[in-house]
């Protein structure tokens, strides 16, 4: 069998894929992902600590 690589597309401009900048078409793509981490964009969520203190064992909240 031909040994035949699949190309991504750029997940921010959904162009194809270039492999210096891979997963990226460019290194624009690149760096608009990079500002998106740093500004808090890809952020997960998360609950309050106290919500957790509020929780039994069981995982049901305590009344």
């Amino acid at each position: 069998m031909a040994d035949v690589k699949t190309t991504k597309s750029c997940p921010i401009c959904r162009k194809a894929a270039v492999e210096r900048y891979r997963p990226f078409c460019s290194r624009r793509c690149a760096d608009v992902d990079l500002n998106r981490w740093l500004s808090g964009v890809y952020a997960v969520p998360a609950e309050d600590e106290e919500q957790d203190e509020r929780r039994d064992d069981s995982g049901e909240q305590a009344n």
